[in-house]
């Protein structure tokens, strides 16, 4: 039996863990002992009794439980440190963002380590994914997040209102980019009353946003190059003026602006200009999602939630998600679980390299980096692929006494079907094929 680690998150201001009781118990169910780090859930509401209660064993020392677990999930990128502090031949899989120059020393110490790592970033944008999809399901929430901010900040109404004193006109959205972030975010505004507006530079999103609700704001007369995996390409300097014409146009006439845009592994593009800003009323405000990569709005401070630039309140939102850390926990812990119960035989986990899913995210493996994009931005030239092995150490640490007995009878006792289990708020946008998903940050 394999033991499954979920340590407590260290990032400054994180919220969020990789394992709620509900996946916990799924997780038991399918063969694994889960060891959780007390305190791990506390950001999200979860106590230590409710991973009790579930089956999970509660680990006072976390150094300890790194080194005897054969498996570690985990949501931010993992420091070296915990990685060092694993045993040789473990598997990891957390959010680890390879391409990233940062983090290319980390990818050196998974390699020399023997860690097999598996990047929830990297899942590949497939329709048989779409349940292990990590980047959506956060951002789904950012966006809908993001719109809320917005709508505290602007002193006016979102909803057009007909009272004793007059009507108030409703207000205009301008969502940038329409991924599952910028669904979200035009389904949000729309239940609120504004009128809203939407510019992508894939054409194919145009009829989500309409069915949505939203104007597509529509470049004519310039070709449109056609991206892959679902995501946006680089568009010629001709599309970029004449795009960045209408946009000016639509962004001086509205009162939010929520910027989603983002290609992955790359700076977000700069599409909101200082001359745009300036030409919106004074009051109006800007959310750019896109802001831990830079930003889409050239005026955009990462974090700073309350700059104001021209009269314009422009927001930097970084992981909104971790605001409502509840729901955040239960999807991105969902989705670490549907990926591993397809990849747990018989209660080890074993990573068929075969797989869609499973070459697109394995990073590391076998004491190499197997991840192409990685591999290229690191210089390290092709790498051939590995043979098919178990991801399990050479030597399993003996369970104590009693704990594997333990484990087996909390899994009996485990109901066949879920319960409990908060269902995803997902737009009709989000259920398209994954041709029509674009790139946000989580």
């Amino acid at each position: 039996m394999q033991r499954l680690f979920v340590p407590k998150e260290t990032r400054a201001g994180e919220t969020r863990v990789a394992a709620t009781p509900d996946t916990v118990k799924r997780l038991i169910k399918d063969g694994l002992k889960v060891v959780v780090e007390a305190g791990a859930g506390l950001g999200s509401f979860i106590s230590d009794d409710e991973y009790r209660q579930a089956g999970a064993e509660i680990a006072t020392s976390r150094d300890s439980a790194l080194r005897e677990a054969d498996i570690v999930v985990h949501v931010n990128i993992p420091t070296t440190e915990l990685v060092w502090g694993m045993q040789q031949g473990a598997s990891l899989v957390s959010y680890i963002w390879p391409v990233d120059p940062p983090q290319h020393e980390l990818m050196k110490v998974l390699a020399e380590h023997k860690i097999s790592a598996l990047a929830m970033d990297a899942i590949p944008r497939i329709t048989r994914a779409q349940k292990d999809d990590a980047l959506s399901s956060q951002a789904n929430l950012a966006g809908y997040k993001a719109v809320l901010l917005a709508a505290a900040q602007l002193p006016k109404i979102f909803p057009m209102m007909t009272t004793a004193a007059g009507t108030i006109r409703p207000a205009r959205v301008v969502v940038i980019g329409a991924g599952v972030a910028g669904l979200q975010a035009i389904a949000t505004a729309k239940r609120l009353g504004a009128i809203v507006e939407v510019s992508d530079v894939r054409p194919e999103v145009k009829e989500q946003a309409h069915s949505l609700g939203a104007t597509y704001i529509e470049v004519e007369g310039v070709e449109v190059k056609q991206g892959t995996g679902g995501y946006a390409a680089e568009q010629s300097e001709e599309f970029k003026r004449k795009q960045a014409e209408l946009l000016h146009e639509r962004i001086a006439a509205a009162d939010v602006v929520i910027c989603t845009a983002l290609i992955p592994y790359r700076d977000a593009p700069k599409i909101v200009t200082e001359q745009m800003v300036k030409d919106m009323r004074p009051g109006s405000v800007i959310v750019d999602l896109a802001a831990e990569r830079g930003g889409n709005c050239a005026l955009t401070k990462p974090g700073d939630m309350n700059h104001v630039a021209h009269g314009v309140t422009i927001m930097g939102a970084i992981k909104l998600e971790d605001t409502v850390s509840v729901h955040a926990s239960q999807t991105y812990a969902k989705n670490i679980q549907n990926l591993l119960s397809d990849l747990i035989k018989e209660g080890k986990l074993v990573w068929d390299l075969e797989d869609a899913i499973v070459q697109g995210a394995l990073v590391a493996h076998a004491g190499e980096i197997i991840h192409a994009q990685t591999r290229q931005a690191m210089g390290l030239g092709e790498q051939k692929a590995p043979v098919k092995e178990e991801a399990k150490p050479s030597e399993e640490p003996k369970p104590e006494a009693g704990q594997d007995a333990q484990a087996e009878a909390n899994a009996a006792a485990q109901s066949s079907s879920e319960s409990g289990e908060a269902a995803q708020a997902e737009t009709s946008g989000d259920q398209s094929a994954e041709s029509t998903k674009e790139g946000e940050g989580a």
